[in-house]
Protein backbone atom coordinates (compact mmCIF):
# COMPACT_ATOMS: atom_id res chain seq x y z
CA UNK A 1 0.00 0.00 0.00
CA UNK A 2 1.47 3.63 -1.04
CA UNK A 3 1.24 6.12 2.50
CA UNK A 4 1.12 9.53 1.49
CA UNK A 5 3.91 11.58 3.67
CA UNK A 6 1.17 13.09 5.85
CA UNK A 7 -0.43 9.40 6.52
CA UNK A 8 3.49 8.30 7.21
CA UNK A 9 3.67 11.17 9.80
CA UNK A 10 0.39 9.94 11.29
CA UNK A 11 1.73 6.74 11.43
CA UNK A 12 4.60 7.78 13.02
CA UNK A 13 3.57 9.91 15.77
CA UNK A 14 0.39 7.13 16.70
CA UNK A 15 4.23 4.82 17.34
CA UNK A 16 5.70 7.83 19.08
CA UNK A 17 2.57 8.00 21.49
CA UNK A 18 2.37 4.05 22.54
CA UNK A 19 5.71 4.51 23.29
CA UNK A 20 6.18 7.17 25.05
CA UNK A 21 2.58 6.08 27.20
CA UNK A 22 4.77 3.28 28.61
CA UNK A 23 7.87 5.46 29.33
CA UNK A 24 8.81 7.11 32.50
CA UNK A 25 6.95 10.64 32.73
CA UNK A 26 9.52 12.90 35.06
CA UNK A 27 7.89 16.25 37.24
CA UNK A 28 10.25 17.24 39.38
CA UNK A 29 9.21 20.31 41.63
CA UNK A 30 11.44 23.45 41.89
CA UNK A 31 14.30 23.80 44.09
CA UNK A 32 13.61 27.17 45.46
CA UNK A 33 12.62 28.56 48.26
CA UNK A 34 9.54 29.64 47.46
CA UNK A 35 6.86 29.60 44.51
CA UNK A 36 5.72 32.56 42.74
CA UNK A 37 3.12 32.70 40.52
CA UNK A 38 4.37 35.05 37.61
CA UNK A 39 1.82 37.17 35.44
CA UNK A 40 1.89 35.86 32.39
CA UNK A 41 4.61 36.28 30.14
CA UNK A 42 6.52 37.71 32.45
CA UNK A 43 9.27 35.00 32.97
CA UNK A 44 12.73 34.79 31.93
CA UNK A 45 14.33 30.85 31.57
CA UNK A 46 18.57 30.54 31.49
CA UNK A 47 20.20 27.27 30.80
CA UNK A 48 22.83 26.64 33.17
CA UNK A 49 24.77 24.22 30.72
CA UNK A 50 26.59 22.41 33.43
CA UNK A 51 28.90 19.55 33.23
CA UNK A 52 27.78 18.35 36.76
CA UNK A 53 24.27 18.47 35.89
CA UNK A 54 22.13 21.00 33.98
CA UNK A 55 19.94 23.07 34.95
CA UNK A 56 16.77 25.60 33.61
CA UNK A 57 16.89 28.95 36.06
CA UNK A 58 13.52 30.42 36.30
CA UNK A 59 13.46 33.97 37.11
CA UNK A 60 10.61 36.33 37.70
CA UNK A 61 10.56 39.90 35.45
CA UNK A 62 8.75 43.08 37.46
CA UNK A 63 7.01 46.37 36.14
CA UNK A 64 10.57 47.47 35.42
CA UNK A 65 12.27 44.71 33.66
CA UNK A 66 14.42 43.61 36.44
CA UNK A 67 14.80 40.01 37.82
CA UNK A 68 14.15 37.65 40.68
CA UNK A 69 15.28 34.20 41.19
CA UNK A 70 11.94 31.70 41.17
CA UNK A 71 13.18 28.50 40.60
CA UNK A 72 15.51 25.85 39.77
CA UNK A 73 14.73 22.90 37.74
CA UNK A 74 17.33 19.87 37.08
CA UNK A 75 16.84 18.72 32.85
CA UNK A 76 18.01 15.17 34.09
CA UNK A 77 20.85 15.56 32.22
CA UNK A 78 24.79 17.00 32.02
CA UNK A 79 25.66 20.06 30.08
CA UNK A 80 28.58 20.13 27.78
CA UNK A 81 31.64 21.96 26.92
CA UNK A 82 33.51 22.04 23.26
CA UNK A 83 37.19 21.52 22.96
CA UNK A 84 38.52 25.23 22.98
CA UNK A 85 35.65 27.12 23.87
CA UNK A 86 36.16 29.84 27.23
CA UNK A 87 32.69 31.67 27.70
CA UNK A 88 30.43 29.72 25.54
CA UNK A 89 30.55 26.03 25.90
CA UNK A 90 27.89 25.01 23.53
CA UNK A 91 29.09 27.76 20.61
CA UNK A 92 25.40 28.12 19.32
CA UNK A 93 22.41 29.69 19.31
CA UNK A 94 19.16 28.47 20.21
CA UNK A 95 20.07 25.83 22.90
CA UNK A 96 16.77 26.49 24.85
CA UNK A 97 13.56 27.22 22.93
CA UNK A 98 9.98 28.09 23.68
CA UNK A 99 7.16 26.86 22.07
CA UNK A 100 4.46 29.50 23.00
CA UNK A 101 1.23 27.84 21.12
CA UNK A 102 1.68 24.56 23.49
CA UNK A 103 3.65 26.47 26.54
CA UNK A 104 6.66 24.09 26.46
CA UNK A 105 10.26 24.64 26.54
CA UNK A 106 12.93 22.41 25.03
CA UNK A 107 16.71 22.37 26.54
CA UNK A 108 19.64 20.53 25.06
CA UNK A 109 21.63 18.31 27.10
CA UNK A 110 24.99 18.43 25.49
CA UNK A 111 26.73 15.98 27.85
CA UNK A 112 24.20 13.58 27.55
CA UNK A 113 23.31 13.22 24.02
CA UNK A 114 19.20 14.36 25.10
CA UNK A 115 16.84 17.08 24.99
CA UNK A 116 14.30 17.51 27.74
CA UNK A 117 11.02 18.53 27.50
CA UNK A 118 9.02 21.48 30.27
CA UNK A 119 5.53 21.85 30.50
CA UNK A 120 5.59 25.79 31.43
CA UNK A 121 3.27 27.33 33.97
CA UNK A 122 3.80 30.90 34.80
CA UNK A 123 7.44 31.11 36.15
CA UNK A 124 7.23 27.24 36.61
CA UNK A 125 8.19 23.99 34.91
CA UNK A 126 7.30 20.57 34.87
CA UNK A 127 9.56 18.02 33.54
CA UNK A 128 7.90 15.74 31.21
CA UNK A 129 10.40 13.62 29.18
CA UNK A 130 14.38 13.28 27.89
CA UNK A 131 14.43 11.87 24.56
CA UNK A 132 17.66 10.83 23.17
CA UNK A 133 18.55 13.85 20.51
CA UNK A 134 19.23 11.50 17.50
CA UNK A 135 23.22 12.16 17.71
CA UNK A 136 25.77 13.34 19.32
CA UNK A 137 26.38 16.84 21.62
CA UNK A 138 23.16 18.55 20.81
CA UNK A 139 22.96 22.69 20.46
CA UNK A 140 20.40 24.14 19.61
CA UNK A 141 16.31 23.37 18.80
CA UNK A 142 14.00 24.04 15.57
CA UNK A 143 10.48 24.87 16.67
CA UNK A 144 7.24 25.08 14.28
CA UNK A 145 4.07 23.89 14.52
CA UNK A 146 4.05 20.17 15.62
CA UNK A 147 7.82 19.74 14.09
CA UNK A 148 10.94 19.69 16.46
CA UNK A 149 14.19 19.58 14.71
CA UNK A 150 17.44 19.16 16.92
CA UNK A 151 20.85 19.94 16.15
CA UNK A 152 23.76 17.82 16.90
CA UNK A 153 27.55 19.44 16.79
CA UNK A 154 30.02 16.41 17.16
CA UNK A 155 30.48 13.30 14.68
CA UNK A 156 30.04 15.51 11.90
CA UNK A 157 27.22 17.37 12.77
CA UNK A 158 23.33 16.29 11.94
CA UNK A 159 19.71 17.08 12.25
CA UNK A 160 17.39 14.71 13.87
CA UNK A 161 13.18 15.80 13.77
CA UNK A 162 10.76 15.07 16.25
CA UNK A 163 6.77 15.30 16.18
CA UNK A 164 5.23 16.98 19.15
CA UNK A 165 2.49 14.89 20.59
CA UNK A 166 0.84 16.49 23.84
CA UNK A 167 3.74 17.46 26.06
CA UNK A 168 5.88 15.03 24.60
CA UNK A 169 8.54 14.49 21.38
CA UNK A 170 8.18 11.48 18.99
CA UNK A 171 11.36 10.71 17.12
CA UNK A 172 10.54 10.40 13.41
CA UNK A 173 13.99 8.34 12.56
CA UNK A 174 13.41 8.90 8.97
CA UNK A 175 14.17 12.97 9.80
CA UNK A 176 17.89 12.12 10.52
CA UNK A 177 19.87 14.23 8.58
CA UNK A 178 24.18 14.43 8.26
CA UNK A 179 25.61 17.14 7.78
CA UNK A 180 29.03 15.98 6.84
CA UNK A 181 31.29 18.21 8.14
CA UNK A 182 34.74 17.16 9.27
CA UNK A 183 34.67 15.44 12.58
CA UNK A 184 37.93 15.43 13.58
CA UNK A 185 38.40 19.75 12.56
CA UNK A 186 39.63 21.73 15.23
CA UNK A 187 39.52 23.50 17.37
CA UNK A 188 35.67 22.15 18.06
CA UNK A 189 34.20 25.47 19.11
CA UNK A 190 34.82 27.33 15.74
CA UNK A 191 34.32 23.58 13.67
CA UNK A 192 30.37 22.84 14.94
CA UNK A 193 27.50 24.17 13.32
CA UNK A 194 26.57 27.16 14.85
CA UNK A 195 22.34 27.44 14.99
CA UNK A 196 19.24 25.82 13.56
CA UNK A 197 15.96 27.54 12.78
CA UNK A 198 13.37 27.32 10.55
CA UNK A 199 11.82 30.03 7.85
CA UNK A 200 8.95 31.96 9.05
CA UNK A 201 7.12 30.08 6.84
CA UNK A 202 8.22 26.38 8.29
CA UNK A 203 8.78 25.34 4.47
CA UNK A 204 12.43 25.40 4.60
CA UNK A 205 15.40 24.47 7.52
CA UNK A 206 18.47 26.04 7.82
CA UNK A 207 21.85 25.46 9.30
CA UNK A 208 25.00 27.56 10.02
CA UNK A 209 28.00 25.18 9.99
CA UNK A 210 30.63 28.41 11.59
CA UNK A 211 34.28 27.28 10.69
CA UNK A 212 33.29 23.81 9.87
CA UNK A 213 32.18 24.75 5.68
CA UNK A 214 31.81 28.48 5.72
CA UNK A 215 28.19 27.79 5.05
CA UNK A 216 24.30 28.41 5.08
CA UNK A 217 22.75 25.00 4.93
CA UNK A 218 18.96 24.98 3.83
CA UNK A 219 17.01 21.68 3.78
CA UNK A 220 13.55 22.29 2.08
CA UNK A 221 10.71 20.62 3.84
CA UNK A 222 8.22 18.58 2.08
CA UNK A 223 4.70 19.02 3.55
CA UNK A 224 4.96 16.10 6.37
CA UNK A 225 7.73 17.78 7.60
CA UNK A 226 10.37 15.54 5.56
CA UNK A 227 13.68 17.07 4.40
CA UNK A 228 15.19 16.94 1.43
CA UNK A 229 18.20 14.32 1.30
CA UNK A 230 20.62 16.44 1.27
CA UNK A 231 21.10 20.53 2.18
CA UNK A 232 21.38 22.90 -0.26
CA UNK A 233 24.66 24.09 0.22
CA UNK A 234 25.44 28.25 0.00
CA UNK A 235 29.42 28.65 0.85
CA UNK A 236 30.34 31.76 2.13
CA UNK A 237 34.09 31.69 2.46
CA UNK A 238 36.17 33.05 5.28
CA UNK A 239 32.62 34.42 7.15
CA UNK A 240 32.26 31.67 9.74
CA UNK A 241 28.49 32.18 9.59
CA UNK A 242 27.13 31.54 13.30
CA UNK A 243 23.47 33.00 14.65
CA UNK A 244 20.97 34.17 12.51
CA UNK A 245 17.60 35.75 12.84
CA UNK A 246 14.68 36.49 10.56
CA UNK A 247 13.15 39.91 10.39
CA UNK A 248 10.40 41.30 9.60
CA UNK A 249 9.84 40.89 6.36
CA UNK A 250 11.73 37.39 5.96
CA UNK A 251 15.15 38.11 5.06
CA UNK A 252 17.90 36.15 6.79
CA UNK A 253 20.21 38.06 9.43
CA UNK A 254 23.30 36.37 9.96
CA UNK A 255 26.30 36.89 12.48
CA UNK A 256 29.81 36.50 11.04
CA UNK A 257 32.46 35.79 13.68
CA UNK A 258 34.85 35.94 10.53
CA UNK A 259 34.36 39.42 9.48
CA UNK A 260 32.50 40.20 12.55
CA UNK A 261 29.87 41.71 10.60
CA UNK A 262 25.80 41.01 9.92
CA UNK A 263 24.47 40.42 6.94
CA UNK A 264 21.26 40.18 5.35
CA UNK A 265 20.14 37.08 3.26
CA UNK A 266 16.97 36.47 1.32
CA UNK A 267 15.92 32.51 1.13
CA UNK A 268 14.74 31.36 -1.74
CA UNK A 269 12.14 28.57 -1.67
CA UNK A 270 14.74 25.73 -3.51
CA UNK A 271 16.92 26.63 -0.62
CA UNK A 272 19.60 29.36 -2.55
CA UNK A 273 20.29 32.59 -0.25
CA UNK A 274 21.52 35.71 -1.86
CA UNK A 275 23.36 38.77 -0.26
CA UNK A 276 21.60 41.74 0.05
CA UNK A 277 23.68 44.64 0.32
CA UNK A 278 26.82 45.03 2.18
CA UNK A 279 27.59 43.19 5.91
CA UNK A 280 27.42 45.66 8.39
CA UNK A 281 30.45 45.53 10.34
CA UNK A 282 30.35 45.90 13.93
CA UNK A 283 33.57 47.15 14.72
CA UNK A 284 33.56 44.23 17.75
CA UNK A 285 35.19 40.92 18.37
CA UNK A 286 33.80 37.48 18.05
CA UNK A 287 30.39 38.74 16.39
CA UNK A 288 28.48 35.37 17.06
CA UNK A 289 24.99 35.51 18.70
CA UNK A 290 21.66 38.10 17.29
CA UNK A 291 18.23 38.73 18.74
CA UNK A 292 15.30 40.59 16.93
CA UNK A 293 13.64 43.27 18.66
CA UNK A 294 10.83 44.47 16.08
CA UNK A 295 12.92 46.63 13.55
CA UNK A 296 15.75 46.32 15.96
CA UNK A 297 19.04 44.09 16.08
CA UNK A 298 20.92 43.31 18.63
CA UNK A 299 24.58 40.95 17.90
CA UNK A 300 26.67 39.87 21.18
CA UNK A 301 30.02 40.38 20.65
CA UNK A 302 32.15 37.70 23.14
CA UNK A 303 35.37 39.09 22.48
CA UNK A 304 34.23 42.59 23.26
CA UNK A 305 32.01 42.22 25.96
CA UNK A 306 29.34 44.39 24.09
CA UNK A 307 25.90 44.29 22.11
CA UNK A 308 25.63 45.66 18.20
CA UNK A 309 22.56 47.57 17.55
CA UNK A 310 21.11 47.81 13.68
CA UNK A 311 17.99 49.23 12.61
CA UNK A 312 16.24 47.41 9.56
CA UNK A 313 14.81 48.76 6.61
CA UNK A 314 17.46 51.50 6.00
CA UNK A 315 17.15 52.44 2.05
CA UNK A 316 21.52 50.97 2.27
CA UNK A 317 20.60 48.22 4.24
CA UNK A 318 21.39 47.85 8.29
CA UNK A 319 21.57 51.21 10.16
CA UNK A 320 23.86 51.60 13.14
CA UNK A 321 22.94 52.27 16.57
CA UNK A 322 25.86 51.82 18.64
CA UNK A 323 27.12 49.29 21.13
CA UNK A 324 26.43 49.14 24.50
CA UNK A 325 29.01 47.30 27.21
CA UNK A 326 27.63 44.24 29.06
CA UNK A 327 29.75 42.04 31.21
CA UNK A 328 32.17 39.89 30.17
CA UNK A 329 31.78 37.26 27.46
CA UNK A 330 28.51 38.11 25.87
CA UNK A 331 26.78 35.42 24.34
CA UNK A 332 22.96 34.72 24.00
CA UNK A 333 20.16 37.04 24.37
CA UNK A 334 16.25 37.56 24.50
CA UNK A 335 14.04 39.69 24.03
CA UNK A 336 10.60 40.42 26.29
CA UNK A 337 7.12 39.09 24.75
CA UNK A 338 6.10 42.93 24.87
CA UNK A 339 9.41 44.15 23.44
CA UNK A 340 10.15 46.48 26.25
CA UNK A 341 13.43 44.17 28.03
CA UNK A 342 16.58 42.60 26.73
CA UNK A 343 18.36 40.07 28.79
CA UNK A 344 21.90 39.18 27.93
CA UNK A 345 23.97 35.75 28.98
CA UNK A 346 27.54 36.72 29.87
CA UNK A 347 29.57 33.47 30.26
CA UNK A 348 32.25 34.45 31.73
CA UNK A 349 30.70 34.44 35.19
CA UNK A 350 28.04 33.02 34.66
CA UNK A 351 26.07 36.80 34.83
CA UNK A 352 22.26 37.82 32.77
CA UNK A 353 22.72 41.44 32.78
CA UNK A 354 19.13 43.45 32.12
CA UNK A 355 18.25 46.22 29.54
CA UNK A 356 15.40 48.58 28.66
CA UNK A 357 15.24 48.71 24.76
CA UNK A 358 14.32 52.64 24.64
CA UNK A 359 12.45 53.76 21.41
CA UNK A 360 14.80 54.51 19.57
CA UNK A 361 16.42 51.29 19.96
CA UNK A 362 19.27 52.22 22.89
CA UNK A 363 19.78 50.32 25.35
CA UNK A 364 19.71 51.51 29.24
CA UNK A 365 21.42 49.31 31.69
CA UNK A 366 18.73 48.12 34.58
CA UNK A 367 20.74 45.72 36.62
CA UNK A 368 22.29 42.10 36.86
CA UNK A 369 21.78 38.69 37.94
CA UNK A 370 24.36 36.00 38.59
CA UNK A 371 23.20 32.68 37.72
CA UNK A 372 24.07 29.27 39.75
CA UNK A 373 26.74 27.07 38.05
CA UNK A 374 26.15 29.09 34.68
CA UNK A 375 29.97 29.75 33.95
CA UNK A 376 30.48 29.18 30.06
CA UNK A 377 26.22 28.79 29.63
CA UNK A 378 24.03 29.05 26.86
CA UNK A 379 20.50 29.62 26.47
CA UNK A 380 17.89 32.08 27.63
CA UNK A 381 14.26 32.97 26.76
CA UNK A 382 12.18 35.58 27.65
CA UNK A 383 8.43 35.56 27.82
Amino acid sequence: MTMTPARTVRIAASIGTAALAVATVFAVPAAAASHHTARPGSAVFVQTNSPAGNAIVAYDRDAEGTLTAAGRYPTGGLGGSLAGSVVDHLASQGSLAYDRAHRLLYAVNAGSDTVTVFAVHGDRLTRTQQVASGGSFPVGIAVHGDRVYVLNALDGGSVQGFVRVGDRLATVHSWNRGLGLDPTATPQFTHTPGQIAFTPDGTRLVVTTKAAANSIDVFPLDRSGTPARTPVVNSEPGTVPFGFVFDAVGRLQVTQAGTNAVATYTVARDGKVTQVGTPAATGQAATCWIVRDGRHLYASNAGSDSLSGFRTGGRHGLVPLGDTGTDGGTVDAAVSSDGRYLYAQTGAKGIVDEFRVNHDGSLTSIGSVTVPDAVGGEGIVAR
